[in-house]
């Protein structure tokens, strides 16, 4: 089954909800900790599948982390935890 991808490299998204750590991400001190704040914007660095159920697709996004608009290290998303409706509530 071939994925169809919803997001290129470079597109421009915005998390659509709050992003939390679910013990995968290195860095974040506890298990479930906040990553990203639902409306923070991003860009889509990479595109992947997961190894263990290669029909969901997982995008790698660096989203924007602080008032200069640097860019954070890249984050892995599920599709629906992104979107690029920039009205997303903070």
């Amino acid at each position: 089954m071939e994925t169809v991808q919803q997001y290129h490299i470079g597109d421009m998204v915005f998390a659509a909800e709050d992003i939390f750590n679910d013990g995968g991400m290195p860095g974040i001190e506890e298990e479930d900790g906040l990553i990203v704040s639902s409306g923070v914007r991003g860009v889509v660095v990479h595109f992947g599948v997961a190894e263990m159920d290669e029909t969901k697709e997982i995008y790698l996004v660096q989203f924007e982390n602080g008032p200069d608009g640097s860019l954070g290290a890249p984050i892995g998303c599920l599709p629906e935890e992104l979107t690029q409706d920039p009205t997303v509530n903070r």
